[in-house]
């Protein structure tokens, strides 16, 4: 009989609580919020507020647009939860609410966070009901319309996939690559030695008992302490980072540079392929990107004489058509190309490429050329003569042709 009534009161409990919870996580349309560039939302009360951002449309234009949500708040007791729609942020909340373990990583803090403005995205802020009854905070949208940081990411990544032959061969890269490796390396190994120094006894069994998520919060709160250990150490860092850099490069300097070709054609693939995800991912107009990245793959696989080839291909297949001169243009061209040569002329015999000796001793006529160099005519008066009654002669000679062919 005791055992019928303990679970009869235990049943009645965990409805209570469930519908508690049920009747908390029962919101109404008055706490979605969906917000544009430049609105501001002003929240006032607790509970759970969610702000929501239609996706839009794609142009090229738009490839390195960017929008980033700031939370305005000197609030510590609140919970971030990250949907694409208001019905899966709900869930969220309430499957945390619900949860009766401790959630280490299911909500996420951030007083910015940049989301993708071709994407439907929803943020839930839930604030916890507090003594000091202090609420307040503010959620606007920032539109950034080229968002630099996203241009240089994909100039680097160009870069990456165009230098990687040379680089891959470069002895300052190798060395450079080597440090920084060797500092990552020791830094991982120095947290693996710690861990095993800390993590005994009871410790250890809790960590067992975890598993991953308590694995996964101490390394996301180092992460996110990570730079006020460095102000604080920064003379422990800096001689940390110099002395494992010389380590790194005394190792790296001991066996030299790659010289293998075909460890030397793995680092460049390895490159490339680095390249290409860097500017796959510099942009949230993943098709935009994906379409750079296949023009570059493009161009660098097909030299440029292969697209001249093909361009003169095209010219003789389908040549454009030129215009005609008429008789007055042809005439004020050849006015024009002759006046441009006469002064080409005169200043190559005026620059020290022209050894002004050796051209005279050449000339028939030292004085002429001296005149021409000063500006006079390149025609004598008897050569002026003689070409104006050829021109006349040639002008009669077309009439008395067109008369004949008239009569």
């Amino acid at each position: 009989m005791g055992n019928r009534i303990i679970r009869s009161f235990s049943v009645i409990i965990f409805l209570l609580i469930c519908n508690y919870y049920y009747t908390e996580s029962a919101l109404s349309t008055d706490s979605i919020h969906f917000l544009k560039p430049g609105d501001v939302y002003s929240n006032d009360k607790p509970g759970l507020q969610i702000f929501c951002h239609n996706a839009n449309s794609k142009y090229l234009i738009h490839m390195w647009r960017s929008l980033t949500m700031h939370l305005n708040t000197n609030i510590d007791n609140y919970d971030f939860y990250i949907g694409k729609t208001p019905q899966e942020v709900i869930q969220k909340h309430d499957d945390n609410q619900r949860s009766w373990s401790l959630s280490l990583f299911s909500t996420k803090k951030s007083n910015k966070l940049k989301i993708n403005p071709f994407e439907d995205i929803c943020i839930g802020v839930y604030v916890y009901n507090n003594i000091s009854n202090l609420y307040k905070y503010t959620m606007s949208i920032i539109q950034t319309r080229i968002d630099f940081s996203e241009l240089l990411l994909m100039l680097l990544g160009i870069l990456i996939f165009w230098t990687a032959h040379k680089l891959s061969g470069n002895p300052l890269f190798y060395y450079f690559t080597c440090i920084t490796l060797g500092v990552s390396t020791s830094i991982i190994i120095l947290v693996y030695f710690f861990s095993k120094f800390l993590l005994r006894g009871k410790l250890m069994y809790l960590m067992i008992a975890t598993g991953w998520t308590m694995s996964f919060y101490l390394i996301q709160m180092l992460w996110e302490n990570i730079q006020q250990i460095v102000v604080q150490y920064r003379e422990w860092v800096a001689w940390y980072i110099l002395l494992t850099s010389l380590i790194s490069f005394v190792i790296s300097y001991r066996f030299g540079p790659v010289t293998n070709t075909r460890t030397k054609k793995l680092i460049q693939w390895f490159l490339q392929i680095g390249g290409l995800l860097t500017i796959f991912y510099s942009s949230y107009f993943r098709e935009a990107s994906f379409f750079c990245c296949l023009i570059i793959t493009l161009l660098y696989n097909f030299p440029i004489a292969i697209i001249r080839k093909g361009h003169n291909y095209w010219k003789n297949m389908f040549p454009i058509k030129r215009k005609l001169l008429t008789e007055d243009e042809y005439r004020k061209e050849g006015i024009r190309e002759t006046n441009k040569a006469l002064h080409e002329l005169r200043e190559y015999c005026s620059s020290p490429n022209c050894n002004p000796w050796k051209t005279v001793l050449r000339l028939k006529d030292p004085i002429r050329f001296a005149k021409f160099m000063e500006g006079d005519s390149h025609l004598s008066d008897d050569e002026s003569r003689e070409h104006d009654i050829e021109i006349t002669r040639i002008i009669e000679e077309c009439e008395y042709t067109d008369d004949e062919d008239y009569l």
